[in-house]
């Protein structure tokens, strides 16, 4: 349980924790970031995450069933069918928390590498989040954010 400015928010009820437990595991938020970035198919993602086919398996499932991904059927000539696995609008939606975590990570965890940074495609300009308000005015989370209740 957390009290924020008077608003107590219990695990149960938590947007958080729900979405946790959808995303809180290890591989789903590296699977959701490869689709993102192109990586569709199975052996594709099992490669390039180094992530166990029996793993991988039950988080794609896991990831359709939630309703993130889809599996969109394709063939190769000469060979059986398979899938790909496609994001959904709600899987899109993900893509301001993975740049939070990528941020962070470049910040507080960074080694020395230089960090990948996302452009804008039509001008080159970096792409940043910035928390802002309905009504346009930019926030500072550790100073101007508080809850209310809906």
């Amino acid at each position: 349980m957390g009290n924020v400015d008077g608003v107590v928010v219990d695990n149960d009820v938590c947007s958080i924790s729900r979405a946790l437990g959808v995303l809180g595991e290890r591989w789903s938020l590296q699977i959701v970031r490869d689709v993102f970035n192109g990586v569709r198919r199975f052996d594709a993602l099992r490669d390039h995450l180094g992530v166990a086919r029996n793993v991988l398996t039950t988080r794609l499932q896991h990831l359709v069933d939630a309703g993130l991904l889809t599996r969109e059927p394709y063939q190769e000539f000469g060979s059986r069918a398979r899938y790909e696995y496609r994001l959904t609008p709600a899987g899109r939606e993900l893509w301001p928390v993975l740049m939070s975590l990528m941020a962070w990570g470049d910040r507080h965890l960074n080694d020395g590498r230089p960090p990948v940074e996302h452009e804008h495609l039509g001008c080159g300009g970096k792409v940043h989040l910035t928390p802002v308000c309905e009504h346009g005015h930019p926030v500072d989370p550790a100073h101007e954010l508080g809850l209310r209740r809906t």
